[in-house]
């Protein structure tokens, strides 16, 4: 794991059991899988080694990662975050992000002489595959995602004339397509999983032809959160989700939690930032991050309930995760040489 997220647990922290959803008494309920996916991991690891190889100062276009405190930590190591490729100075080395960029962004690198480094989660990158297999068959592709969000706008810009995007319920209307027996569906990978089906629900009654992609585009981190998330929701009076507010997967957490039973459920990313008066009548409180968030940041929380007499923890476990990547191609090849 990445030395960004230290998986340290602070002094005083309770102990942590696992079993199955436990029942009565104050308590604190911890999804697994939580946190930490692989493809943040590789990404953020992906940074920490080029600093280490090259030395101070990286840039990283946009966020390498959704979460505030990666991001402070690698800035206060030297790490220059920019909006765009262009405040990159000619020959510097830049990283991509895991959200993936769009062939204009590679080429516009290209034409500044930058170094690259392409961190793109192997995930994204597999979307971006099918943009472009479907798009060479002439297809129009209608892209599930959130307006604004890097990694749609990375997706679309693979072919960008046949992709369009469809956000909200809304957008299912403004669709307009060429041949209805040549539309696709694909989708941003840390959406709701039940958000987006019911969004091919609506695709589908305008286009009953509408294919599916070849494979989830959903990524197996986001699915298995949102289904620990769903298993002890009905049983907590509170859901508190450890992530950042740019962060698609953590704030999809929030609404599944409330769409699964939870009395409430919010978004914080630091324990300091829970209002105590969130706890009041609460016994249950349920505990889990996004896939961009480092574990020393549950545990922080997890010590924070427990001085305030939740101190009682059961792990609530629906999946073991042991998926992990390869460094981006660049590191790996430099490492060597």
């Amino acid at each position: 794991m990445s030395s960004a997220s230290p998986g340290i647990t602070p002094a005083g922290s309770p102990t942590i059991t696992e079993s199955g959803v436990p029942a009565g008494g104050k308590r604190v309920l911890l999804a697994k899988p939580r946190g930490y996916c692989a493809g943040v991991d590789r990404a953020v690891i992906a940074v920490e080694k080029a600093l280490e190889l090259y030395g101070a100062p990286v840039y990283v276009r946009k966020e390498i990662v959704h979460n505030r405190h990666v991001v402070e930590t690698l800035r206060d190591r030297g790490v220059i975050f920019v909006d765009e490729t262009s405040e990159v100075p000619e020959g510097e080395l830049v990283v991509f992000s895991a959200h993936g960029v769009s062939p204009a962004v590679h080429a516009e690198a290209a034409e500044r002489n930058l170094r690259t480094i392409d961190a793109t989660c192997p995930l994204v990158t597999k979307v971006h595959k099918e943009v472009n297999r479907f798009a060479k068959d002439d297809y129009d592709i209608l892209l599930i995602g959130h307006e604004g969000h890097e990694e749609v706008e990375g997706t679309a810009g693979e072919a960008p004339d046949k992709v369009q995007l469809v956000d909200t319920a809304e957008d299912v209307d403004k669709v307009e397509v060429r041949d209805p027996s040549k539309v696709i569906w694909l989708s941003q990978t840390t959406l709701s999983v039940d958000e987006t089906m019911e969004r091919v629900d609506q695709l589908r009654d305008r286009f009953p032809g509408l294919a599916d992609p070849p494979s989830d585009d959903i990524c197996y981190a986001t699915t298995n959160r949102q289904v620990a998330v769903k298993a002890m929701a009905a049983e907590c009076d509170l859901v508190l989700v450890v992530g950042s507010t740019n962060s698609s997967n953590s704030k999809r957490l929030v609404e599944v939690a409330l769409k699964a039973g939870a009395r409430a459920s919010h978004l914080v990313d630091f324990a300091h930032e829970v209002d105590e008066a969130w706890l009041e009548g609460v016994e249950t409180v349920g505990v889990t991050s996004g896939a961009s968030v480092p574990e020393v940041l549950v545990m922080d929380l997890l010590a924070w309930l427990a001085e305030r007499g939740w101190g009682n923890v059961d792990e609530v476990t629906t999946a073991n995760e042991k998926i992990a990547f390869a460094l981006p191609h660049e590191l790996r090849k430099a490492a060597k040489a």
